[in-house]
């Protein structure tokens, strides 16, 4: 089963729960593209695998749980517009996976990292947690859905900080806002995250499907992905996106020419 991970994910079933486990502890859990897809697949697998009714997701070690994309993996695609890699501009994390996800937040959560917990119902964070959205410091824009479910998920005050400043909140602002549900010690985080997966495997799995579909349906996102990805092509074409990640990978501050 699962077959269509790479190995760079790992996946362990528990009864009825599927755990996945980003496993880059080296690259602080970043993303390459064989991952996103891998993901993708995983993610259609275990909703369409009717003996598994709630996913955890988290990340090896306890630096990170997701840093967002390796930027060497991802620099063709950033400089040619696109940043996630979905064909389909209605598509975004888990945007069409109705069975619960819980994200295991186990480290700094950053960039696509932020972008994949949003797409999670439920989330628990250790308390050195971090989380940023750090696109626009690099002159790009987080086209993962950022756009869409942030102002959805948070205030509004909060959500343009997050995405204007670049700038980083910890676990426990994260848990102020609504972010995150709870905070809990790094040995109790796994233990946690099951629980909760097991506290849900004991309702009806129709139901707790129908209801998930119902509520992430009801939010009508489709057209918003649509407008996010056709208004952030322009950032994407610019100079200034091909300036930004240049100079990350050069360990400089980028000039930026607003073009």
């Amino acid at each position: 089963m699962m077959e269509c991970l790479p190995k760079t994910i790992a996946f362990e079933k528990r009864g009825h729960v599927a755990i996945f486990t980003i496993d880059r502890p080296e690259a602080l859990n970043a993303f390459t593209r064989e991952m996103l897809v891998g993901m993708d697949a995983g993610f259609a697998e275990f909703q369409a695998d009717s003996d598994l009714w709630v996913a955890i997701l988290t990340g090896r070690g306890e630096r990170a749980f997701c840093a967002g994309m390796d930027l060497k993996d991802a620099l063709p695609q950033i400089t040619g517009g696109d940043e996630m890699g979905y064909e389909d501009h209605t598509k975004r994390p888990f945007s069409d996976v109705y069975k619960p996800i819980i994200a295991a937040v186990n480290g700094a959560c950053i960039a696509g990292g932020v972008e994949f917990m949003l797409g999670t119902d439920l989330r628990l964070a250790v308390p050195h947690a971090t989380f940023a959205l750090a696109e626009t410091r690099w002159g790009v824009i987080p086209t993962g859905g950022s756009h869409v479910r942030l102002p959805q998920q948070i205030p509004w005050a909060v959500a343009m900080e997050l995405l204007l400043t670049a700038q980083t909140i910890t676990a426990q602002r994260a848990y102020e806002v609504g972010l995150v549900n709870r905070i809990v010690e790094p040995g109790a985080l796994m233990p946690a995250a099951i629980e909760w997966a097991e506290k849900i495997c004991k309702n009806g799995p129709l139901a707790v499907r129908t209801a998930k579909e119902i509520a992430v349906k009801a939010l009508q996102q489709a057209t918003p992905f649509i407008l996010e990805k056709s208004i952030g092509a322009k950032v994407f074409a610019s100079e200034d996106a091909k300036e930004g990640p240049k100079a990350f990978a050069e360990k400089r501050a980028p000039r930026f020419t607003g073009r």
